[in-house]
């Protein structure tokens, strides 16, 4: 680690207009407390109804906790920003917020790809699907999901922590990450920027690839399913690769580029940090009626109790 004379950084923030400001703060606080009462309902009902099973909510179950931690990384400081007039973020504070971004941001996108997998399997391989999904393979996938993210959010951690800084502390972003870092070191940072692009930038991309070349199998094989079956799964796997699309689109800007900035940068990352989460929660679940129907018996249940 090298040695830097900065103990804070000051956040930019989304924008420097009041009005603008009051707006951001109101906008984020809907989105993220919709996010974590949602995804928070999701995780208690598949874990409390024994109807909700099935390696599709096993999966689940662990994409609503990653978007819960994967937007409380983020957005609790960038609503709180908005009514600060200085938005001061500690050295420490911002070091773990690169690793909890980086660590739930890629376990989201290891969920992802086994979620797609799971309805290839599905889909394709309907009569081996017991014994492809079965419970034990699915607990060792979410272990290695979660090992893989361990191992990359370490990476870019360990190279934040090599980066000194020495003079300016402006971060020109709502957020730690580091890219916007990158702008602050005081030394050359191309190298660093390489292995960046390297990983997260070979995650996004090759997970991106892996996801669509699934979806396209899928949609390949439904050419044999009947008509109700195949337009149920039509719709199904459609909204699954609006998702892919609208999350894998801003992190292959982000992460696949030289060191440059755009004015866009920090609306193409809220898109992915806080959009994204609460979007996933519409899409994967309050559109599924067999989880809507679980939560209505939990409610009814508690209720009665």
């Amino acid at each position: 680690m090298h040695q830097n004379n900065v103990t804070e950084f000051i956040l930019v923030g989304l924008t420097q207009d009041p009005l603008r400001q009051r707006m951001v703060f109101l906008i984020f606080l809907i989105f993220y407390v919709g996010t974590v009462m949602g995804n928070m309902l999701i995780i208690v009902t598949i874990k409390c109804r024994q109807s909700l099973g099935s390696p599709m909510y096993f999966f689940l179950f662990y994409l609503s906790f990653a978007d819960f931690c994967f937007s409380t990384s983020t957005a609790p400081r960038l609503i709180a920003d908005a009514l600060s007039t200085k938005k001061v973020i500690s050295y420490n504070e911002c070091m773990t917020q690169v690793f909890a971004l980086h660590l739930f941001g890629c376990m989201e996108i290891f969920v992802l790809i086994l979620m797609a997998a799971d309805h290839y399997v599905v889909i394709c391989e309907p009569l081996h699907y017991p014994r492809i999904m079965r419970k034990q393979v699915c607990l060792i996938l979410i272990i290695l999901a979660w090992i893989g993210s361990f191992i990359h959010s370490t990476a870019q951690i360990i190279l934040a922590l090599r980066l000194p800084f020495c003079g300016p502390k402006l971060i020109d972003h709502y957020c730690c990450d580091l890219q916007p870092l990158l702008k602050l070191a005081c030394m050359d940072t191309y190298m660093i920027n390489l292995l960046l692009v390297s990983n997260s930038g070979a995650i996004c991309s090759s997970s991106f690839m892996i996801l669509m070349i699934l979806y396209i199998l899928i949609l390949h094989s439904l050419r044999n399913h009947n008509v109700e079956g195949r337009k149920k799964a039509l719709s199904t796997c459609m909204s699954h690769i609006i998702v892919v699309v609208l999350f894998f689109g801003p992190c292959i800007f982000i992460y696949t580029r030289p060191p440059t900035t755009f004015p866009t940068d920090k609306l193409v990352a809220v898109l992915y940090t806080i959009g994204i989460p609460f979007l996933n929660l519409l899409i994967y679940t309050l559109r599924n009626a067999e989880v809507k129907n679980a939560m209505r018996k939990l409610w009814h249940v508690k209720t009665a109790s």
